[in-house]
């Protein structure tokens, strides 16, 4: 109510102002002839003055006598009918200025009604990170995402083709423990456009391949159910994510979804800094760098932020502390249970040159979401807590870890 009363006050006293000027133009002010008058009277004075003393003789003051009368003879006519001469009607004038009044607050008041956020509250900083953290602690699930998408026309596809692709789901359900199987089935099934089908087999042959797996498999899990949510990042997309994050912080689609989701929970700052980040690092014919391209200026729109076109590859971003291309060769052929014992010696050293040494906030949040990924909750709020205090100072760093936190379910 308090932004109703100023709004109109403010709309109100600006066209009451205007209203003024239109009532107060009746009255044109002096006419020039009057002016005119005092000037040639003036005049009549000099000339018996320049007469006494001798300037002028007395045939040329009579001539200019006679001169300046006629001058003053016209500008009394003039003055004569300005004075007797139609005025600005007082009650046309009063009844327009006060019509201009009306429209003018009306109109404003209106104006914002139809294009603004009428009841909206002023939000700070502060407020805003908080409700982000919110809507990412209770936004949907993957299932009731699923059950808002309006069913989609299937594409288009060989008889022979849909043919082989039953015969694949026969014999993937025939062998159940055929990692490979349900991997076709996963590829088959999202050509079909089947996306459901696709991540519950492509979630089996996670589940099957014996640790035989990478960022890229957790990434496509993720993409498959993003796909069947219409293209929203769920929760359960944003599990697959952090684990694709944490064995590889610098695999390129798990970086372009990871943004996506932080522009869908109301955070585009932190996402425009992971889609710049990402575009820095390349490679320029990537298709999430093209994804990115095709995005990022109006997430840093939405971010306050000044775009500027990013070069693919440019590398003037340092990348953080993750595991080597080596370590990723050398994760692909451990167990799944040597993979894990490796993640989890990636995380000990970071916590461990974080208590000593410090680092970016960043790397910080990095450690939340891996240690949120292992289960370590516990762990994981302490570390948060530790952060917190490090960047007590720094709004910007204790945004990204509270929106982290209530990602990871650990925020205060």
């Amino acid at each position: 109510m308090i932004f109703w009363t100023v709004t109109a006050l403010i709309a109100f006293s600006a066209a009451f102002l205007l209203a003024m000027i239109l009532i107060r133009a009746r009255t044109a002010g002096e006419p020039a002839a009057a002016y005119d008058l005092r000037v040639y009277r003036q005049q009549l004075r000099e000339v018996d003055k320049d007469l006494a003393r001798g300037v002028i003789n007395a045939g040329d003051a009579d001539r200019i006598r006679t001169e300046i009368s006629r001058r003053i003879l016209a500008a009394d006519t003039q003055l004569q009918q300005a004075q007797s001469g139609r005025s600005q009607p007082r009650t046309l004038s009063l009844a327009f200025g006060i019509a201009t009044a009306l429209l003018i607050t009306g109109g404003t008041l209106g104006i914002y009604w139809q294009l603004g956020a009428p009841g909206y509250g002023d939000l700070g900083l502060k407020d805003r990170i908080q409700l982000a953290g919110e809507r990412a602690e209770n936004r949907p699930s993957q299932a009731e995402a699923e059950a808002e998408v309006p069913v989609l026309p299937k594409p288009q596809v060989e008889e022979g083709y849909a043919e082989l692709v039953e015969q694949l789901r026969k014999t993937a359900g025939e062998r159940a423990d055929d990692a490979q199987g349900q991997a076709l089935l996963a590829q088959h099934e999202a050509n079909l456009g089947n996306f459901q089908a696709a991540y519950a087999a492509k979630t089996s042959y996670i589940r099957l391949a014996e640790g035989q797996v990478n960022a890229r498999d957790f990434t496509e899990l993720a993409e498959l159910k993003i796909m069947a949510a219409g293209g929203y990042v769920s929760p359960e997309a944003q599990t697959d994510l952090q684990k694709a994050r944490a064995i590889d912080p610098s695999h390129g689609p798990a970086r372009y979804y990871w943004g996506l989701m932080l522009g869908q929970i109301g955070r585009p700052d932190l996402a425009y800094r992971e889609w710049a980040a990402t575009l820095r690092d390349g490679p320029a014919d990537a298709p999430w760098v093209k994804g990115i391209q095709g995005q990022i200026e109006e997430m840093a729109f939405r971010a306050g932020v000044e775009y500027r076109p990013i070069s693919p590859g440019g590398g003037t971003a340092p990348a953080l502390p993750g595991p080597s291309a080596e370590d990723m060769a050398g994760a692909s052929e451990l167990s799944a249970e040597e993979q894990q014992e490796m993640i989890r010696g990636m995380v000990s050293r970071l916590s461990d040159r974080l208590a000593t040494e410090g680092g970016s906030a960043e790397e910080w949040a990095r450690l939340i979401g891996a240690l949120s990924v292992l289960g370590e909750t516990g762990r994981a709020r302490t570390i948060y807590g530790e952060a917190r205090d490090a960047f007590a100072a720094d709004q910007e760093a204790l945004a990204l870890l509270e929106t982290i936190a209530a990602q990871a379910g650990i925020a205060q």
